[in-house]
């Protein structure tokens, strides 16, 4: 198999088009013709990651993070991105970037998420596109009947890769949660989304101290705050899925590495 075949596949599940227009997505380094046979998947284009796949013998490196998001005017190897851009190429490792677009795709990032955090039925976008309403940010679905808040963020906390702070809850831990939206990566933007949703918990990450207090004194949803790496995490699992599914012929391997950017919590 080419880059170019593997390329395909992707952005059949992942259009670029539905990439938000701020995004740097698809294709990060690597000659579209190179053979690729092993696939790392990862969430950060980070050093840990390029050692792993280096060490793996890894042809392609799959990323959700984009490795230059504003930009850049050099690649020299003064900078930690510098060297990871001199490190792949050296070692002929292609890195591949699907972000807002695997964010919003069906299945994506938020699908993987619910069903990590235990959500059973069907799911549907939170904030559907107007033009497919089977596409869009966040999910929503149903936490097992007779579900208290405090029952459902134990069993997310299991579900999703441990880190240094594990998650943080906001409200009452015996309210019966049936109702349930999710939303991988940073979800302040969402809060009056899923309050107008009528869901019962909304599990995201980088909820902020305002918007997270005000959301909850007005009687919105409870909150359930993960972190940013362990919610993006699990679609890891479904794009390589997605790969396999569509006959391309590569080995992969989802990387254990974790790169949130907490070490350590006290």
């Amino acid at each position: 198999m080419t880059l170019t075949d593997v390329i395909e596949v992707l952005e059949a599940a992942y259009p670029p088009a539905r990439a938000e227009s701020w995004d740097a997505v698809g294709l990060v380094s690597g000659d579209p013709a190179q053979e690729v046979r092993r696939v790392l998947l990862a969430v950060d284009p980070v050093t840990a990651v390029a050692q792993e796949a280096l060490d793996w013998g890894a042809d392609l490196i799959v990323t959700h993070h984009p490795l230059y998001l504003r930009g850049t005017t050099t690649v020299a190897t003064t900078t930690p991105k510098g060297r990871l851009v001199h490190a792949l190429i050296k070692n002929d490792i292609a890195l591949y970037t699907a972000h807002t677009n695997a964010d919003v795709a069906n299945p994506g990032v938020s699908d993987a998420l619910a069903r990590a955090v235990g959500l059973v039925g069907d799911l549907v976008p939170l904030q559907p596109f107007p033009d497919d309403p089977w596409r869009g940010l966040g999910r929503i679905g149903e936490a097992p009947e007779g579900t208290t808040l405090g029952e459902f963020a134990a069993g997310a906390a299991k579900g999703l890769p441990r880190t240094s702070w594990g998650i943080r809850v906001a409200g009452d831990l015996s309210r019966p949660v049936r109702r349930v939206a999710v939303s991988g990566g940073a979800g302040d933007s969402l809060l009056g989304v899923a309050a107008a949703a009528g869901v019962d918990v909304f599990l995201t990450a980088d909820l902020r101290h305002h918007p997270a207090s005000e959301f909850v004194e007005s009687g919105g949803p409870a909150l359930i705050d993960a972190a940013h790496w362990a919610t993006e995490w699990p679609w890891l699992d479904s794009a390589a899925s997605i790969l396999h599914a569509s006959g391309v012929t590569v080995e992969t391997r989802v990387s254990a590495t974790v790169t949130d950017a907490w070490t350590r919590g006290y």
